[in-house]
Formats: C-alpha cells, sequence, structure tokens
C-alpha cells in the first residue's frame, strides 16, 4: 500500500473516531434535553394543578357563602 493511502486512511479513522465521540456527545447532550423537559412538563403539571386548587378556593360558590354580615 502507497504511503498516500496509508496517509488517507489514517486521516479518514481520525475523522470517523471525532465524529463517533462527537456523537456520542450529542447523544448526551439530547437525553439531558428530554430529562429535563420532562421535570418541566411534571412541574407545569403540578403549578397547574396547585393554582386550579388555588382557584376554586378563591372563587367558591356563592350559594355554598354565608350571608353578608347587613342581612
Amino acid at each position: 500500500m502507497s504511503i498516500d493511502h496509508e496517509q488517507r486512511i489514517v486521516e479518514l479513522e481520525t475523522r470517523l473516531a471525532f465524529q463517533e465521540h462527537m456523537l456520542a456527545e450529542l447523544s448526551d447532550a439530547l437525553a439531558e434535553l428530554r430529562h429535563e423537559a420532562a421535570r418541566s412538563a411534571d412541574l407545569l403539571r403540578r403549578v397547574m394543578e396547585e393554582l386550579k386548587n388555588a382557584r376554586g378556593d378563591l372563587m367558591a360558590d356563592p350559594a355554598t357563602e354565608p350571608p353578608p354580615p347587613h342581612y
């Protein structure tokens, strides 16, 4: 095999190793982003549930409210 071919093979192997490394890093970053998105969605669900409960407490049914003191 000529030196030129060997150099090209070494260069291609180097590029391949770099690309595999970058793909692994991207995969890890994507997994972390998905995990973070799931945590954010869970937090949003809990906040919305708490808001719904608080809104229910603030906007009670007028029929269940005691009459005002001037009656």
